[in-house]
C-alpha cells in the first residue's frame, strides 16, 4: 500500500504489480487524477435524504482547485410542497430562499447555510422515481448546465450491492441513480462512499461490501481510500454544514451525517449522537470517516439487476421488479469479517 498525507487529504492505493508502470507515486490522488481534467463536475446524492452532504468535503476540495462545482440530490423531500423552480423536468432548484416543509427540508437548510456564509449555491433537487425518469431527469440537467463530470456520492457504501447479497439495505435510490448516471454521455463518472459501517443499521453485511472492492480492484475500477481528518479545512466545513442542518431539523437528523461526524471526532463504538438511533447498536470506527472511489462504470456493471430496472418510471416498479429477481436468485450467507 502507498499512503500520502498532503495536508488535505490522504490517499491510499494499491502498489501496480512488478515490473509494471502504472504511471502512480506516491504522490498519486487516483480519485482527483480522474477529475482534474473536468471542467465542472457535478456531485450528486445517490442514495437520498442527506447523501449530498457526504460530497461536501470533495465539493470544497474541487472549488479550492478552481473548478467549477453543482451539488445536486435525490431528494427525500415533498417537493410538490416546495415553492421552488423546475429549470428542467424532474428536476427541482433549492436556493436559500426557496420555501419547503419545516419538518424535513435539508437541501434548503443546506443552501441556507451557503447563504450564511456569503455564497449562492443551490441545490438540484431529483423526485423519487424509477431508473428511466430519473434517466432522463440527469440528460436535461446535463443540457442545462454543461457539466462534463459526476460524482455520485452514497451516503454508507450499499451502492456496491450487487443484487445477490444477504442485505441490500436501501436498493432503489442507489441503483436509480447509478443506472441513470450510468447512461449520462459525459467523460468522467464516479462513485464515492462514505460511511462504513453504518449500513448495517439495514441489514448490510460489510464483509460483502469488501468482496466488492476486491472484485473492483480486479478490473481496474477501484480508486482507493482517502482518509477525511478533522484538522482538514474541507472537514471542518462539512462538519459546520451537518451540525447547521441537524440543528434545525431535530426530529429528523442525518444518522448517517452524525455518525461521520462522530467517526472524525475520534468516537468508536455504540456511540449516539441522535434519539433516532436509540434501541439499537452502532459501530462508530475509523474507517467510517473514509472516501472509497469507484469508477461508476464498472460499480454498474457488476450490479446483477440493473439491466431489469432500465425502463422503469415509479419506484413501486423498481421494488416489484428487485422482489422478483430476489425470488428467483440464491441469496449468499451473512459473513462475518474475520478479524
Amino acid at each position: 500500500m502507498a499512503a500520502r498525507y498532503s495536508g488535505r487529504a490522504v490517499w491510499v492505493v494499491s502498489s501496480p504489480a512488478a515490473g509494471e508502470d502504472s504511471g502512480m507515486d506516491l504522490s498519486t490522488s487516483p480519485l482527483l487524477e480522474r477529475l482534474a481534467p473536468a471542467r465542472h463536475v457535478l456531485i450528486a446524492g445517490g442514495g437520498g435524504g442527506f447523501d449530498v452532504f457526504s460530497g461536501l468535503p470533495l465539493y470544497f476540495r474541487l472549488r479550492e482547485l478552481g473548478k467549477t462545482v453543482t451539488l445536486a440530490n435525490l431528494s427525500f423531500t415533498q417537493l410538490s410542497k416546495v415553492q421552488g423552480t423546475w429549470p428542467v423536468p424532474g428536476v427541482l432548484q433549492v436556493e436559500a430562499s426557496t420555501e419547503g416543509p419545516e419538518y424535513y427540508f435539508p437541501e434548503g437548510w443546506l443552501s441556507r447555510w451557503f447563504a450564511r456564509r456569503g455564497d449562492k449555491v443551490p441545490v438540484y433537487c431529483f423526485e423519487q422515481t424509477g431508473m428511466a425518469s430519473l434517466r432522463e431527469a440527469y440528460a436535461a440537467l446535463q443540457a442545462h448546465l454543461g457539466f462534463d463530470a459526476v460524482v455520485l456520492v452514497d451516503g454508507g457504501t450499499d451502492i456496491l450491492m450487487r443484487g445477490d447479497e444477504v442485505g441490500l439495505g436501501t436498493p432503489h435510490e442507489d441503483i436509480a441513480s447509478l443506472g441513470a448516471v450510468q447512461a449520462l454521455a459525459v467523460p468522467e463518472k464516479l462513485v464515492v462512499c462514505l460511511g462504513f459501517g453504518v449500513d448495517f443499521h439495514h441489514g448490510v453485511c460489510h464483509a460483502h461490501f469488501l468482496e466488492s472492492v476486491a472484485a473492483l480492484s480486479k478490473e481496474g475500477g477501484y480508486l482507493g481510500v482517502t482518509a477525511l481528518l478533522e484538522a482538514m479545512p474541507e472537514v471542518a466545513l462539512y462538519k459546520d454544514a451537518v451540525a447547521f442542518v441537524c440543528e434545525r431539523m431535530p426530529r429528523a437528523p442525518s444518522i448517517v451525517s452524525l455518525s461521520v461526524v462522530s467517526a472524525l471526532e475520534g468516537d468508536y463504538g455504540d456511540v449516539h449522537r441522535t434519539e433516532r438511533t436509540r434501541g439499537s447498536t452502532l459501530w462508530i470506527n475509523p474507517l467510517m470517516s473514509m472516501y472509497w472511489a469507484f469508477d461508476l462504470m464498472a460499480v454498474a456493471r457488476r450490479c446483477l439487476y440493473l439491466e431489469a430496472l432500465k425502463d422503469t418510471t415509479t419506484q413501486a416498479q423498481m421494488h416489484l421488479i428487485i422482489e422478483a429477481f430476489r425470488a428467483t436468485r440464491p441469496v449468499r450467507p451473512w459473513k462475518d469479517i474475520p478479524v
